[in-house]
């Protein structure tokens, strides 16, 4: 295996999308069962549950009033756990109603278009579930069957949306490609765009202040103090250090940030502000700016174009420790096991990089289990997850992803510039998102209209 961590299929991470979009617009979903598992909305046990009834017909297949209730309610339990505010329940209902037909005559379209799935499919989504909650799979099933769940009805599901992953896939990802002018013709018109909506600009100040009553001789001494603060900032010198020792700006918090007025849209500068710093590069000094509080002298801190992707990225350097599990080495074994070298190396009785060197299973092991800048994405989110929560030098508890048991160590942790060929990428995959989506909702859409769907009234 390579020492990168293969990233989650397309397959599992539509199994751990949340529901968070109206029903025509969803894309692969899932909902959160419980204490924080991840997976598709449980279905209860019959008990308890007031007599079924049939409340749509797709094409031949009914959907129950069963199905919505217990399709709500794990939705309904998402929304809390994210601490969202109340909804409507009715209009909840209405859209997760829509979000079924959808899928029932997505899934019939993928039965007739021959997709198929099979168990080793399955069993590997709900590793993948599993491993995503650092829960064992009988543990998962467990859990599950706590809330009520039943361990058929899940896999149930998982068949399902692997199928339609699979279905989605096959239909819109084809209708979402792009093309290298794409990516050109975007950049063209985010780099020559005077939107001041989108344009982003943080500026740092001077302001030498004039009083309403000052003399024409006050103003010129001002004008001369401002001009002396300007030529020392132009020779290189302390722009913070000569916030402190020139500006008059009331707003303390700026005099504290050396004069950064923060990062905003140019709509929200004034146009004397945009005009002075209209041609200037970040880290460069405006001209001496004359408003009705008195003269400015304006730093460009950063520039940014908010309909653009960050083209900066914190990188992470980090090395691990991995076990795999197998029949000699149980994942409890492996979790005690690094547990033990972290006591040891946290003792000061041993060294990180010669631990991986003897003992990890990956093919890090040689550069003492170090990984290189990464950026981020880069790793399963699993280990993503855990890695950006450590400060250098930190070591995480012991891991568990698909890969096996991992002790995590965080050696440094960076700003860096995309390439130009990273920042084009980039790009890419944005316009590849926004098109996959406008591609989704029109292509699910389509198979809705194509459906016969009969909404049936309670039974009074």
């Amino acid at each position: 295996m390579n020492h990168r961590l293969v990233a989650l299929s397309v397959a599992s991470l539509a199994l751990l999308a949340p529901l968070t979009a109206p029903a025509q617009g969803l894309r692969p979903s899932a909902a959160v069962v419980g204490t924080g598992v991840v997976a598709p909305a449980r279905v209860p046990a019959a008990a308890g549950l007031a007599a079924d009834y049939i409340v749509a017909v797709v094409n031949s297949e009914p959907i129950t009033n069963n199905e919505v209730r217990a399709a709500l309610q794990g939705l309904l339990q998402q929304l809390a756990q994210q601490g969202k505010p109340q909804v409507d329940g009715k209009a909840l209902a209405r859209q997760v109603l829509e979000r079924l037909i959808n899928e029932k005559a997505q899934l019939q379209l993928a039965r007739e278009s021959g997709i198929t799935t099979d168990d080793a499919a399955i069993d590997q989504a709900e590793q993948n579930i599993a491993r995503q909650n650092q829960l064992t799979v009988p543990e998962l099933r467990r859990r599950l069957a706590q809330e009520g769940g039943v361990p058929s009805q899940f896999r149930n599901q998982l068949r399902d949306q692997i199928l339609l992953t699979r279905l989605r896939e096959r239909e819109v990802e084809p209708r979402a490609r792009v093309s290298d002018l794409e990516v050109d013709q975007f950049l063209r018109e985010q780099q020559s765009s005077n939107d001041p909506a989108v344009q982003q600009i943080n500026l740092a100040q001077i302001l030498v202040s004039v009083p309403d009553t000052a003399t024409p001789v006050q103003v010129a001494a001002l004008q001369a103090r401002a001009q002396r603060a300007l030529a020392r900032a132009r020779a290189g010198e302390d722009f913070v250090t000569l916030v402190r020792e020139f500006s008059d700006a009331s707003d303390k918090a700026s005099l504290a940030n050396g004069g950064e007025l923060g990062l905003r849209t140019a709509d929200r500068y004034p146009p004397l502000f945009l005009e002075a710093t209209h041609n200037l590069a970040a880290g460069e000094i405006s001209a001496l700016v004359r408003s009705g509080a008195g003269f400015h002298i304006l730093k460009v801190l950063e520039k940014k174009n908010a309909a653009l992707p960050a083209m900066t990225v914190t990188q992470s350097r980090a090395r691990h420790i991995l076990l795999r599990v197998s029949p000699q080495l149980s994942e409890s074994a492996a979790r005690d096991k690094l547990n033990e070298f972290k006591k040891s190396v946290a003792a000061g009785q041993a060294d990180f990089a010669a631990l991986a060197r003897a003992h990890s299973q990956d093919g890090s092991a040689a550069q003492g289990g170090d990984l290189g800048w990464a950026n981020p994405g880069m790793f399963v989110p699993e280990f993503e997850a855990v890695m950006n929560s450590l400060a250098p030098g930190q070591i995480s508890e012991p891991l568990v992803s698909r890969f096996g048991v991992h002790l995590i160590q965080l050696t440094e942790r960076r700003k860096a510039t995309l390439s130009p060929q990273e920042q084009r990428e980039t790009v890419r995959a944005m316009l590849h998102e926004k098109k996959l989506d406008e591609a989704y909702v029109s292509w699910a859409q389509d198979v809705r209209g194509r459906a016969y769907v009969e909404l049936r009234e309670p039974p009074q």
